[in-house]
């Protein structure tokens, strides 16, 4: 295996210092009750920080019991959600890993959850196996402004509730057909209102909300769909309109992904190789400026490391790798002889040899 040259490169912006490049993206649990994090989120969490990663993101947290995915999915709309948070946030820094955490609202996509909203009234073409049947998505009610302005106020307070639990970063979720996107999506945007006239005009009020209650210090992600992959979606020339847009409403970090927005269509998806959507972080910065976040595939380390030496991406999103590995990045060091890694506890042998 060639020797890692990027993998394990610091990154740092504002006050955020990453001691690599590998970032652990939100995938949803649903293990939560009442939006409340518990033993299993902790496990998990705090374990991926052991194994060295850079960046554990939290997964899709909401601002209010309707923007969640599932009934099973975490919230941060209470304080005894922050405070449920901040013990996990605690540990990770105690275990030498740094913590974000993604601030989102599921609109239409909201499943299990009576009051469906959304930018237009366009029901989600699907359904879920939740393993007591299917859960169909609804058909959505149209938020009036007055409901925006609410909206935008909870992503406020929820991003400040995750400043006041010590979280190192927030990331904002404006991707995989979630309510943000469901604004800027011309498909998914029907309205004929100013919100409808511009699309981008939620998402960014949202971040200029959000940037309004963090530290000076702390850097914003947001993560978008930089193209949709389902019919009549829209291309990365348009994805990278809204990449532009969100980065001069606040933004600092771009985290790259596609699709959301319905059953994929052979027109609009790339083919499902190793680093399918990196073409899109690449055009993302070359349009902004501005650090990206890759993501899809990329559990094979060389593949990671090599996207990094191109400078297609700053930081790699390991998913479905540091599910099945909370020791993905220790393995890898090991398996390609760079280094053991890690603590003195998966170091075979270190805490005898100090004492030779």
């Amino acid at each position: 295996m060639a020797k890692f040259r990027h993998l394990t490169t610091p990154f740092s912006l504002k006050g955020l210092s990453l001691k690599n490049r590998v970032v652990m993206p939100p995938m949803c649990q649903y293990q939560a009750t009442d939006g409340l994090p518990n033993s299993w989120h902790f496990v998990h969490y705090v374990s991926r920080a052991v194994g060295g990663v850079g960046l554990v993101i939290v997964e899709m947290t909401n601002v209010a019991p309707n923007g969640r995915i599932s009934p099973n999915c975490l919230g941060l709309w209470n304080d005894e959600q922050r405070d449920a948070f901040k013990r996990i946030v605690d540990e990770v820094h105690a275990q030498g890993g740094k913590i974000a955490i993604q601030i989102a609202h599921a609109g239409r996509k909201a499943l299990g959850e009576k009051d469906v909203v959304s930018s237009s009234a366009i029901r989600y073409d699907g359904a879920v196996d939740a393993g007591n049947g299917l859960w169909a998505y609804q058909e959505p009610r149209v938020l009036d402004k007055d409901e925006i302005a609410d909206i935008i106020q909870a992503f406020q307070h929820s991003v400040r509730r995750a400043v006041e639990a010590g979280f190192d970063a927030i990331e904002i979720h404006g991707a995989h057909g979630y309510l943000i996107h469901q604004f800027y999506s011309p498909k998914m945007n029907l309205r004929t209102d100013e919100y409808g006239q511009d699309k981008m005009l939620f998402g960014e009020r949202l971040i200029q909300a959000a940037k309004a209650v963090m530290p000076a210090e702390m850097p914003l992600l947001v993560r978008i769909s930089a193209q949709e992959y389902g019919e009549n979606g829209f291309d990365v020339e348009y994805g990278c309109e809204v990449a532009k847009r969100f980065a001069a409403a606040g933004a600092e970090v771009i985290h790259v992904s596609g699709g959301g927005d319905g059953p994929l269509h052979p027109d609009h998806t790339p083919i499902f190789n190793a680093g399918y959507q990196v073409y899109l972080a690449r055009a993302v910065k070359e349009a902004t400026g501005l650090p990206t976040v890759a993501v899809g595939m990329l559990e094979d380390p060389a593949v990671a490391d090599y996207v990094l030496s191109t400078g297609d991406a700053d930081l790699v999103a390991i998913g479905r790798g540091l599910l099945r590995d909370p020791n993905w990045l220790l393995n890898a060091q090991f398996h390609q002889n760079a280094s053991d890694g890690g603590d003195v506890q998966y170091v075979p042998g270190s805490y005898v040899g100090a004492f030779r």
